[in-house]
């Protein structure tokens, strides 16, 4: 079974400063319907302003991933922890039993565009940690490319949920297949671009949750940056 749901079906706030669009319930927005799915429970696809940014604020008992798709963020924590991240980069921080950070346009002009995602972790507290890494678009193009596992596997970052991301380009004749593991589902969203999820037409924004099938294709793509995530 393959239900869509379409970009502007998702919550939006707009800060003037932050353009954010939620998947799921956060903050000001809430949808009975689309609390979670799996152990994804925020997708929040901001654009922040530059110069602008989250000042230092706290976590607890949350995977927290950062999918950057244009500009720069610029991230500080009580960890010691301060980089730079750009596209192509993914960074990951473990709040386990609390954690506090900043994240910032690391530009003055130019907008920063990127996905937020929060994972339920598998068990509650922990050491809190931090990690990224690199996926160059070649590592994406024509194909699904691992980038955050429970094993950190193939060089992607570990996550201490029961859920694996993946990262992929699809444009043009390219055409690429996920087989869903028995017992798992899919969540697969559209960052950009266009293409057909198992022959179903989905853009930019776009989501496809997915149950009870053998498996994803993906095709038909016109620039198409998507984020499959395998779960529970």
């Amino acid at each position: 079974m393959l239900t869509i749901r379409r970009a502007d079906e998702r919550g939006h706030a707009n800060h003037g400063w932050l353009d954010s669009y939620h998947s799921f319930s956060f903050a000001d927005y809430f949808d009975e319907a689309h609390m979670h799915y799996g152990a994804l429970r925020v997708l929040n696809d901001d654009r922040i302003a530059g110069g602008q940014g989250f000042g230092a604020h706290g976590h607890r008992d949350m995977e927290i991933v950062t999918y950057v798709l244009s500009g720069a963020l610029a991230h500080r924590d009580n960890m010691g922890n301060g980089s730079t991240i750009r596209p192509g980069d993914v960074q990951r921080m473990s709040a386990g039993t609390g954690v506090m950070h900043s994240e910032f346009n690391g530009s003055k002009e130019e907008e920063a565009h990127l996905l937020q995602i929060w994972l339920l972790p598998r068990e509650r507290g922990g050491t809190p940690g931090y990690e990224e890494k690199r996926f160059d678009d070649a590592d994406k193009r024509g194909r699904l490319r691992l980038v955050a596992s429970p094993d950190g596997r193939d060089g992607a970052v570990t996550v201490r949920s029961d859920a694996s991301i993946y990262a992929g380009l699809v444009d043009g004749e390219e055409r690429v297949e996920y087989p869903v593991p028995a017992g798992r589902r899919v969540y697969l969203h559209v960052a950009r671009g266009a293409l057909d999820v198992n022959g179903q037409r989905l853009e930019a924004g776009d989501a496809a949750m997915i149950e009870a099938e053998a498996g994803v294709a993906l095709a038909n793509g016109v620039a198409a940056e998507v984020l499959l995530f395998d779960l529970a």
